[in-house]
């Protein structure tokens, strides 16, 4: 089994590092007034890939937090997965160009499932889609909508078209410290032959143990946030647990 990654996540808002709880933008702590800050930290830690989400694109349907995006894609130097108002190709160029590793499709995977499969059809292995999913089903436009669509269903969508990853978040998890909802994850990675992440709740050690069992080999691995944060993980417990593994 491949080594699992631990993504720790810098959501931006008005230029800054906060986290959200269920994705409600008016219910967000500040958690660092310095992002790229923020993402030093990470690095210097050892963690070795991070997501970055700018929150007040994914409302906008286009990039807003770039000033912030731009100084931490200056200060580190791991690679970086990056979501939020990226709608078309010129947005998604534009962003590797700069040195994003990864880009996230969220709404796009939903509303244009062609521009996401062209997407990574041009750049193989660069684009990620993101399933965010209230009871399964997913939500777009920063989560403001949820759509009738099953998340295992938009998923098997991008079966073969080159996409890298999905990441799954489980919005009723979603910076409540709630545990990850591994069983719905693992689910959706056992349906499909894409790499999945899990998104939404991580908490504790617990749930990177839960990453490191049989059942959940064909995860990619996890995203933490408000744990990270607040001091419920530790982080060099984490990253050392799964260095273990």
């Amino acid at each position: 089994m491949a080594s699992v990654i631990l993504f720790p996540a810098i959501d931006l808002k008005d230029g800054l590092a906060v986290r959200l709880e269920q994705g409600d933008m008016a219910r967000a702590t500040v958690f660092n007034r310095d992002p790229a800050a923020q993402a030093a930290e990470f690095e210097s830690l050892g963690f070795r890939y991070l997501h970055l989400v700018d929150l007040d694109g994914a409302f906008a349907g286009k990039p807003v937090n770039a000033a912030a995006v731009d100084r931490i894609l200056e200060t580190v130097s791991i690679p970086v997965q990056l979501g939020g108002g990226i709608r078309d190709m010129r947005t998604v160029e534009g962003w590797l160009e700069k040195g994003v590793t990864r880009v996230i499709l969220g709404t796009a995977a939903v509303r244009d499932p062609d521009f996401v499969k062209a997407a990574a059809k041009a750049h193989p292995g660069r684009i990620v889609v993101g399933l965010d999913a209230r009871d399964g089903n997913v939500a777009v436009e920063g989560w403001a909508e949820t759509s009738e669509l099953a998340a295992v269903d938009i998923a098997r969508r991008f079966e073969d078209a080159g996409v890298a990853a999905i990441i799954y978040t489980d919005i009723a998890r979603d910076g409540l410290l709630k545990g990850l909802n591994l069983e719905a994850t693992i689910a959706l990675a056992e349906a499909v032959s894409l790499p999945v992440i899990a998104s939404g709740g991580l908490a504790s050690l617990a749930d990177i143990e839960g990453l490191l069992t049989p059942a959940a080999k064909k995860l990619e691995g996890a995203i933490t946030g408000r744990a990270l944060y607040d001091g419920r993980l530790d982080p060099r417990e984490a990253l050392a647990l799964v260095a273990g593994r």
